[in-house]
């Protein structure tokens, strides 16, 4: 099963659309959230299977707003990671993963792409391709999930990065703020 995993992109699914009509072999596409009516934007596009989780950005402060995606390789835990305060390091979501059986995760908020395993515990943060951290290129993932093995490519887009636009202190506190 191949994946194409993004987060955080905010009402600009351009870079996704296109990124996901070239990419091949794709059976899933899984939204790590902010925002969620991104992902059925793209649900609506494709005729791939799309998994979405609920962000910040909407409205979701529930720590029940998670999924469990059930693969040859074992459970994986989807969450966008801010009721799991990722920002401040990934022990609390290990933690919640680990307790629901899972043997890996995916999610977003922190606008970084990351994969590694901790404890033999996978994490999968594809960044975020509208509004990277840093001034970096946007990115995503491509996950390859078998019996024995989950494997992830972070990639970077090709196109001209826009600048962020300064869009106001509300915004920019509540995207910033893990329980705001």
């Amino acid at each position: 099963m191949r994946i194409f995993v993004i987060s955080d992109t905010h009402g600009k699914i351009e870079k996704a659309a296109e990124i996901l009509k070239k990419l091949q072999d794709i059976d899933m596409v899984i939204h790590l959230g902010d925002l969620w009516k991104d992902a059925e934007k793209l649900r609506n596009q494709f005729t791939i299977p799309v998994l979405s989780v609920k962000g910040n950005m909407d409205g979701c402060f529930s720590k029940d707003e998670y999924k469990i995606l059930e693969t040859d390789f074992g459970k994986i835990f989807i969450a966008h990671g801010h009721m799991e305060n990722v920002k401040q390091g990934p022990q609390n979501i290990m933690y919640k993963a680990e307790s629901l059986g899972c043997r890996a995760i995916f999610f977003g908020h922190t606008h970084k792409p990351v994969f590694l395993e901790i404890e033999r515990m996978y994490l999968l943060n594809p960044g975020s391709l509208t509004l990277p951290t840093g001034g970096e290129k946007g990115s995503y993932a491509v996950a390859t999930i078998e019996k024995d093995s989950l494997r992830a490519t972070i990639l970077y887009e090709d196109l001209k990065q826009l600048s962020k636009t300064d869009s106001g202190f509300l915004k920019d506190l509540l995207n910033n703020s893990d329980r705001f």
